[in-house]
Parts: structure tokens; sequence; C-alpha cells
């Protein structure tokens, strides 16, 4: 297909990646997204949208009537917004409600992993703080706690001690921690290793895998501090080996999308596997069921080939077969990184609309791209409007210039209470 009108829905540094990208596709002609942010609108039209409301996302799409409608963040995702616009028989890329209960329950998520022994860490899944408090007699500390529904990153605590989980068991419960009350938390054992993000295309019945990335998922250098949505990532070929990755989709990407089909949801879009590589093997994390971010941006600088060749492939009208294995994807060798620059008070409450300057000059930056997160247009110039504002990315032929290249876009970049990691890469620099 060619002369497509594409629709992206969100308004994140992960749908200007994914903008960006179809961007440079000779076969789209017309490029909306929906919010979008002042980053997106200098490539995209931006339409205003609901999208936490299913009524809303779904008139955008009528008005819009595009050929394919990419689903950037989980929560359209989590109202149904595929299944309606099948429904339409429209083209839409991202799985149905049910498939995407892989990210938007944690319980069901540990519980599916079990029935298809992928393999995972020892966990408990609780209806009441009473009956966390039974469980925790089965676990050494540390210990996790998870929120079971979506909490935009913030529903995961490392807890040091026993203590510290009641206290964040019953934040959960009564909705101190996230805002609102969650119903159900599951239990985990603490694992230890390196983390990985393994992405993969999947059509339903088949997957692919895109290169491996390594997510910053804490607020301060060494890993310290509160979790967030995400600091940094890098990508690099040497964070998986071949043979790893052929075990990764054999043991884990594969049954994942053999077991929702044969559990009647087929699953089709990005399966983003979160992985910590330990001494007893590869386990799963968390899946997400869209593209990460920060990882996206990452990944999508390396692409070599044309994004909408993926989008399509996990993406087949009805009747008509699921493509991911005909596809050609093909990566720039090397590295990437971005760098998050963050508002003064994240992941807690920060003050919006400050004034951002400097990005021009960034752009300037060869081999570097500024991708906005959390930007506005206000009286003609680029304020925050998020707590994560921008992910300055870069791509080189090693780690090291990559990230040498995004540190010196952002050290043009200002605006006041702006905050990032200075040790993106750590791990893999050492």
């Amino acid at each position: 297909m060619s002369n497509m009108k594409v629709l992206v829905i969100g308004g994140g540094g992960r749908e200007h990646a994914i903008v960006w990208a179809l961007r440079r596709s000779s076969r789209v002609n017309e490029l909306v997204c929906a919010p979008g942010n002042a980053g997106i609108a200098q490539i995209a039209t931006c339409v205003p949208v609901q999208q936490s409301s299913l009524q809303d996302l779904l008139r955008v799409v009528a008005e819009q009537q595009p050929d394919l409608t990419v689903i950037g963040p989980e929560l359209p995702l989590s109202l149904g917004l595929v299944d309606e616009l099948r429904q339409r028989g429209l083209r839409v890329f991202g799985p149905t409600k049910d498939a995407a209960q892989l990210e938007t329950s944690k319980a069901f998520a540990k519980e599916f992993m079990q029935r298809h022994q992928i393999p995972t860490a020892h966990y408990a899944v609780c209806d009441s703080f009473q009956e966390a408090t039974d469980a925790l007699k089965l676990f050494h500390a540390p210990l996790v706690v998870k929120a079971d529904g979506l909490a935009a990153g913030k529903g995961v605590v490392i807890c040091q001690t026993k203590d510290e989980a009641l206290a964040a068991a019953q934040g959960i419960f009564d909705g101190m921690l996230l805002g609102v009350a969650d119903r159900k938390l599951v239990l985990e054992e603490f694992l230890e290793g390196e983390e990985v993000s393994f992405l993969v295309l999947c059509d339903g019945k088949h997957v692919a895998p895109l290169v491996p990335a390594q997510d910053h998922k804490r607020i301060g250098e060494g890993d310290t501090g509160p979790n967030t949505g995400g600091m940094g990532a890098y990508s690099t070929d040497d964070l998986l080996d071949p043979a790893m990755s052929d075990w990764l989709i054999a043991h884990v990407a594969q049954p994942v999308v053999d077991g929702m089909a044969a559990e009647g949801a087929p699953f089709t879009g990005i399966l983003y596997c979160g992985l910590m590589m330990t001494a007893r093997g590869p386990m799963v994390l968390e899946f997400n069921t869209r593209f990460g971010d920060p990882e996206t941006q990452a990944v999508l600088m390396r692409l070599d080939s044309d994004i909408l060749d993926m989008l399509l492939a996990a993406s087949p009208s009805p009747g008509e077969p699921g493509g991911v294995g005909g596809i050609e994807m093909r990566w720039k060798p090397g590295a990437s990184a971005c760098i998050i620059a963050a508002s003064a008070g994240y992941p807690g409450s920060y003050t919006p609309g400050r004034a951002i300057t400097g990005l021009d000059a960034a752009a300037q930056v060869a081999g570097a791209v500024v991708f906005h997160s959390g930007t506005a247009t206000a009286d003609g110039a680029c304020v925050t409007a998020g707590g994560r504002v921008l992910g300055v990315t870069a791509a080189a032929p090693t780690l090291q210039q990559a990230l040498s290249l995004a540190y010196q876009a952002l050290g043009k970049i200002h605006f006041e209470g702006m905050q990032y990691r200075r040790d993106i890469g750590h791990r893999a620099l050492k």
C-alpha cells in the first residue's frame, strides 16, 4: 500500500519516535497524531483527543479516516480501542483488550506465565491486606510489591524488609500509593541480574525480534531512588547474543503468542518482554503490550528499513494472514542511547509551563534527535507539560559515541528545574 494516511494515538516520546520513523516512509503521505505534543506538531498534524475516553478516541478515528491507526500508550488498549476499530473493519496496530491483559493486569500475566511454563519469579496474588500479610510469610526480603493494574511505571515497590512490603501493600489497597485503590496486588521474589527489554513484533501467530534495549527505571544515578517511567535507555547488539535471542523467542515470546491464541485472545502488535538475566537464567519481570518508553526512541534510531512494513505486518486486515515472518527489518550496526530530561519533582508532583530553550541548537548536533515527551506550545514558545519532558537520542558506531552525542545535544537545552541522569549506559560501559 502506498499514499497512506496514518493516525498515531498518544502524545509522548514514544509517539514522537513512531511519528518520526513514519515521516521517513515514502509510502506515508499524511500523518496525524492525537493528541501529539509540541515536537510532534513540527512533523505531523496534531488533533486534540481525550485519551481516557473511548468515545472521543473513536470520534477522532471516524473524523480522520486513516488507512492505519497506531496505538502508542497502554490506556487506549485497556479501553478496548483495538476491538472497536476491528469491529468497524478498520486496520489498527495493537492488541485487543483481552490480549492487553498481559500488561493491564499483573496478576493475569503471572498466572498466564505459570499456565504456559514461561520463566518468571516466584509470586503470590493477594486480594486483600490480610492475604498479603499471610503470603509474606512465604517470602524472604528483599521482595517486590506490585499493584495489579496500570500505574504508569509507578506501581512497583522494591522492599528491603517485610515491614516495608506491608506498608507498600497497605498503600496499594488504600490508594495512598497511586492515588487510586487497587483490588489486587502481586508479591514477588526479588531477582538480581542485568535487565533487558526484548521487544518482538507479533501477528497473532508468529514473532520477529527487534534489537534489544536496556531501560533505566530509577530516578537517581547508580540506579537509586524511586522507580519512574524510565530515565533513559540504550540499545546495542551485544546486550543479547544471537543464541540468547533465539532462546528467548523459543521459551518466552513464541509461548506467549501461542498461549494467547490458545486462550482465544490472539496477540498482535508489539510484545515487550521486560527480562532479568539471572543466575538461574532469563526471567520475565513484566510484559508491556506496546512499544516501551524510552526504549522505542533508542530502538527506532537504529531502524534502517521502513517502519510501515513492520506496522502493517503486525496489523493484518480481517481475513488476511499476518506476515511478520515475511518482512525484513534492517538495523544500523553499533549503538543508540536516549537520555530523559525530566521536570523537578518527577516522579512526584512537578510544575508545568517552564520555558524550554536551546532546542534548535540541540538539533544541530549531527546524529542526535530530540524527541518530545511532555511539551506544549504556549504563546508561540515550547514549554514543559509533563514529568518526562524530552528524550535526547543519538545513534553512533559505539555506545560511548552515541552517549557523547546525546549528552552534547542535551547540554544545549535548558528549562528551570531540569534533571537528568548522567550515567545512562553505565553498566555496559563498565
